[in-house]
């Protein structure tokens, strides 16, 4: 499975980048592709690193102008003319989506993704990796628009929030039927 996954190029406490590190051996040890912003700084860096030692496959789509800061190594590297093309491509290349811990840029790919899935634009699962407790703010706000009514779908249909690695890569491989 390709799996996308939409997370911080920073480098981050160790509580981050543990889990981010295990959960990218998950991958790799499953025979999963990882689909990510091919960085080869921070977070970005440390799974990608998991995934390749663990046998997964790297595809990466970058933009031009991070292109200095991507991977050289990857067994696929596309760079985007801005943001807007390099979310597009991201999508087109993902069989399922791991929102894990970031900033701004990974609030909004992921929020991109979310209201395609929300409008019927693709039906591929997406699981928000709350790691360390990251997006507890998030998960209450969704249960919020939810309850107040602006969400036109259920959230356990939007978004499967897991706390580990192992429930994010169960969830994902139940959705694509390989459990």
């Amino acid at each position: 499975m390709n799996i996308c996954v939409f997370l911080s190029a920073a480098d981050l406490d160790v509580r981050y980048t543990r889990p981010a590190r295990e959960f990218a051996e998950l991958l790799g040890r499953g025979g999963h592709t990882l689909v990510w912003g091919g960085s080869e700084s921070g977070l970005m860096k440390v799974v990608a690193d998991g995934v390749r030692e663990s046998g997964g496959r790297l595809v990466g789509v970058s933009v031009d102008f991070l292109a200095a800061k991507a991977r050289t190594d990857a067994d696929e590297m596309v760079i985007a003319r801005d943001l807007a093309e390099r979310k597009a491509l991201l999508l087109a290349k993902a069989d399922a989506f791991v929102i894990m811990v970031g900033g701004t840029g990974t609030l909004d790919e992921a929020t991109e993704i979310l209201e395609l899935r929300k409008h019927g634009k693709h039906t591929k699962p997406v699981v928000l990796l709350n790691t360390a407790g990251f997006y507890d703010g998030l998960h209450e706000q969704f249960r919020r628009m939810e309850d107040e009514g602006f969400l036109p779908m259920p959230l356990t249909e939007l978004v499967f929030f897991a706390e580990d690695g192992v429930g994010a890569l169960a969830h994902l491989e139940e959705s694509a039927g390989m459990r």
